[in-house]
């Protein structure tokens, strides 16, 4: 697995499509996030783009290979294991652009409620915006997985699954990633940080089914 790690994301970076993704994302900070705003309002909107930024990562990387080699890839290591090459090729992208912006929020945000009458410490608001990060980097990878290939082909199709199921993750009561974000950005209010660990086990769990299912289907449709 860990070679296959390594040549789906050697394929992501030489091709360079990774670039509209992420220079879309970090547009999305800089305008969303400025020196001197309370660390964890900024801390929530940051994690909150990266949702559907993993979901179009994950359809990059499912889509990447050209269909010869994608079959011999197959062949050699079985069409789950390589299915499951790209999905983690692209969560461990996704997660790095999310540890760059959460560390980036922290150093030029105000350790201060909303109303600047309570300090927010910094290392328990890191670690509280590194764990909506990961709730969000979750979620994104459970909408491109289940908005490609093998369960959508067609472009189109894909693509506006896409947009649609990201909002809804975002924007749905109930929702890990929603309820990690709204996390942040209510306690920003009272200056209390809450650690969203229950939406991190569920987002966590969406994912592995997730996994699951699109493996198997593109075992099926092999």
């Amino acid at each position: 697995m860990t070679a296959l790690l390594r040549y789906q994301t050697a394929l992501l970076v030489r091709s360079q499509r990774w670039l509209a993704p992420v220079l879309l994302y970090a547009a999305f900070v800089s305008v969303g996030v400025q020196w001197g705003q309370p660390v964890l309002d900024s801390l929530g909107y940051a994690a909150a783009g990266l949702l559907p930024v993993t979901a179009w990562l994950v359809q990059l990387c499912a889509n990447q290979e050209p269909p010869a080699a994608r079959t011999v890839t197959a062949a050699v290591v079985g069409s789950p294991r390589a299915h499951l090459a790209t999905l983690l090729a692209a969560l461990g992208c996704a997660g790095v652009l999310g540890v760059a912006a959460t560390l980036t929020v922290l150093l030029i945000s105000k350790p201060a409620s909303a109303d600047n009458s309570v300090r927010v410490p910094l290392l328990p608001a890191g670690a509280a915006g590194l764990l909506a990060v990961a709730c969000c980097v979750l979620l994104g990878a459970v909408v491109g997985a289940l908005c490609t290939r093998p369960l959508l082909h067609r472009r189109g199709w894909s693509v506006a699954a896409t947009v649609l199921g990201a909002l809804l993750a975002l924007v749905t009561a109930g929702s890990p990633a929603n309820t990690a974000v709204t996390g942040l950005v209510t306690g920003s209010r009272t200056g209390t940080v809450h650690f969203p660990v229950l939406p991190l086990v569920a987002a966590a769990a969406l994912a592995a089914a997730a996994a699951t299912l699109v493996c198997r289907m593109t075992s099926l449709r092999a």
